[in-house]
């Protein structure tokens, strides 16, 4: 059973999306603020966070900053307001998929268990022999853990939608992705086709692992193409 964390400071809201899920198996706890999104997280850490936009306090920006900063732990943001400016902000910070108020739930629910079910396909099941790593210009890939460590051994942490687009990258090396594609392999079918979103984790991807982001020489745009991951790629 998932366990998720709904932060809205929408009462009705609230009550409303904690009993869909839980009519759909799902284990919820909600915050109504910033305040008790941190409480909530240490009595249990969330498999998956829905966090609104708009709140009094920290905002969920603000919020899905600070949790970047600590956590990597998907998480889907809602907003009123749906303007284009508004969703790269929230993908900026860190969000890993967003879905513009008002909605259906049974939207919501396909978002949520797309996400999940992406986090959770390289994740080996009790007793089965963990994937091997995989390896880039002195970079690592844990995919069991999924983490990245960096040529000197340090941790990069990377959000849900993160580690995702770098998986897709490192298993179509050397070769040139549109970002119609990487929607499709990083996202599926349940995100709509927003091209500044990928544009954002890229960018996002290329501040943590290039020595200068803004020449990068790991993952090149490739003009009226899209992108290409430049590595050698080996697995262990």
């Amino acid at each position: 059973m998932s366990h998720l964390l709904i932060v809205d400071d929408d009462l009705e809201v609230l009550d409303l999306l904690s009993k869909f899920f839980v009519q759909q198996g799902y284990d919820v706890a909600v915050a109504t603020d910033g305040v008790a999104l941190w409480a909530a997280l240490e009595q249990q850490m969330p498999d998956l966070i829905i966090l609104d936009l708009m709140m009094p306090g920290d905002n969920g920006l603000t919020l899905c900053q600070r949790l970047r900063q600590q956590y990597t732990t998907p998480v889907i943001m809602l907003t009123a307001m749906g303007e284009l400016s508004d969703r790269v902000v929230g993908l900026e910070m860190g969000a890993d998929d967003y879905l513009s108020k008002p909605f259906d739930a049974r939207e919501l629910l396909a978002r949520v268990r797309a996400v999940l079910r992406r986090v959770g396909e390289v994740r080996p099941l009790t007793g089965q022999v963990p994937h091997p790593l995989i390896k880039f210009a002195d970079w690592q890939l844990d995919l069991t853990r999924r983490e990245l460590r960096s040529p000197d051994q340090v941790m990069i942490p990377l959000s849900a939608g993160e580690f995702d687009l770098l998986l897709v990258f490192v298993e179509h090396p050397q070769r040139i992705l549109t970002r119609e594609l990487l929607l499709d392999l990083a996202r599926g079918r349940t995100h709509e086709a927003f091209d500044r979103s990928i544009d954002v984790q890229v960018s996002r991807l290329r501040r943590k692992l290039e020595i200068d982001s803004k020449r990068p020489e790991m993952i090149r745009t490739v003009r009226n193409g899209g992108y290409l991951f430049t590595p050698s790629v080996t697995r262990q």
